[in-house]
């Protein structure tokens, strides 16, 4: 039964990944874990114990998609990455917004709504599409560290250990912060030598080229009328009025996803539209299934050994284990493997492991929801991407950052911070 359940987790990432016969991404797992579950590799009750830390960040991320979504359809992200992109701050604008979107909004959300935009900006400015692509997913990984909202394995983390905002501020936000800075010096410093998008030649003046999906990344022409000034102080107002919500809600007793569906509700008042379509039921489906099989692959996992310690190098051995589990099986089971040993207390260990899982899938289109996110983005748009194109970018741009980002994360558990 252990070989069998492992098999079974490794079949359903490889089928969110692959996802054969075009099905949708959370068909293959869902279908792996009801097998699993009828072979009597997991019981129903374990089942159900299993998924109570995943309820309130899947309620999470199927209302920040959207939320996200309304905010570009608003034209704030247009209006936003016109304002970074003026003068001779282009591209590093970009990469600056990204940052701020993964961080604050979700990486999830970031990666649907900025992939798009960025190709957008691409064809329109006659750059390759696939290189600006790469930054959303790329800071995915690099900067969805700082807060609990920032990646569901956060919040994942928050729900099952009661992390607070600010343990993750001291000890993932410098991490994440240097991250960011180092990945884009090595962007700047190494450019990628991608193949050529068909369809990144420059637009002829006045073409609106919107990608489909609903309107994520249209350019700030196919925004609500309201002029760019009104929606840049309404989104932004928005915003922060969110992060606010995010980081002191739960002293009012409001979860990050009653913040954002509060949002939604705004900003579908503003623009009297329901995007339903834009709600992630495949993505939090792919999320429910691997949590139910990774809880039947645990218990035949010498997971305790390999996240012992409390040493300085004991914690670098952390971060490399995790980063390599995120990798090959995907960060979300890599971390639900690890919950229960972590218990339900904060510790220098769960810092470890959050680095490693978050930053880690930089490395490998296989590693989080997120590429998958992006990957299936660039098939709509016709961006030809291939699994070393991703590969290429994580050793040239993501691997130096996250060892500058692990350095970092040591140096704080030496001097004590946690």
């Amino acid at each position: 039964m252990a070989a069998f359940t492992i098999i079974a987790l490794l079949v359903g990432v490889a089928g969110a990944v692959g996802r054969p016969f075009r099905l949708p991404s959370g068909v293959v797992p869902l279908i792996a874990a009801g097998v699993v579950l009828l072979a009597g590799g997991l019981s129903l009750g374990a089942a159900r114990h299993a998924l109570d830390p995943l309820s309130e960040p899947v309620g999470f991320l199927l209302a920040a998609v959207p939320l996200a979504v309304l905010l570009d359809r608003y034209g704030y992200f247009s209006a936003v990455a016109g304002l970074l992109t003026r003068g001779e701050r282009g591209v590093g604008g970009l990469w600056v917004l990204a940052a701020a979107v993964t961080t604050v909004l979700n990486l999830d959300a970031a990666v649907v709504l900025l992939t798009p935009l960025y190709v957008n900006i691409a064809r329109r400015s006659g750059r390759d599409a696939l290189t600006l692509a790469l930054m959303p997913v790329l800071l995915a990984c690099l900067a969805s560290s700082a807060l609990p909202v920032s990646n569901l394995t956060n919040l994942i983390a928050v729900s099952a250990t009661g992390a607070s905002t600010g343990g993750f501020l001291a000890n993932l936000a410098l991490p994440s912060l240097v991250a960011t800075i180092v990945g884009w010096v090595f962007y700047r410093r190494r450019p990628l030598e991608a193949a050529p998008d068909p369809g990144g030649r420059a637009a002829p003046p006045g073409e609106r080229g919107a990608p489909p999906g609903g309107g994520a990344g249209e350019p700030p022409e196919a925004a609500a009328p309201a002029s760019t000034r009104r929606v840049l102080i309404v989104g932004t107002v928005i915003v922060v009025l969110v992060l606010i919500g995010f980081t002191a809600g739960r002293l009012v007793g409001l979860s990050p996803w009653m913040v954002a569906l509060g949002a939604d509700v705004v900003l579908v008042a503003i623009r009297r539209e329901l995007p339903l379509r834009a709600v992630p039921v495949g993505t939090a489906m792919v999320a429910v299934s691997l949590g139910v099989l990774a809880s039947a692959a645990v218990v035949h996992l010498p997971v305790h050994r390999l996240l012992a310690g409390t040493s300085t190098l004991s914690q670098a051995r952390i971060t490399a284990v995790m980063a390599l589990a995120a990798n090959v099986a995907n960060n979300l089971p890599a971390l639900l493997v690890a919950v229960p040993t972590l218990g339900h207390r904060v510790s220098p260990t769960l810092w470890s492991v959050l680095l490693g899982v978050n930053m880690g899938p930089v490395l490998l289109a296989t590693g989080s929801l997120a590429s998958l996110l992006w990957l299936d983005a660039l098939g709509r748009l016709g961006v030809t991407v291939k699994a070393r194109d991703f590969s290429a970018a994580g050793v040239r741009i993501g691997l130096p950052a996250l060892l500058a980002a692990t350095a970092v994360r040591l140096g704080l558990h030496a001097a004590g911070v946690s």
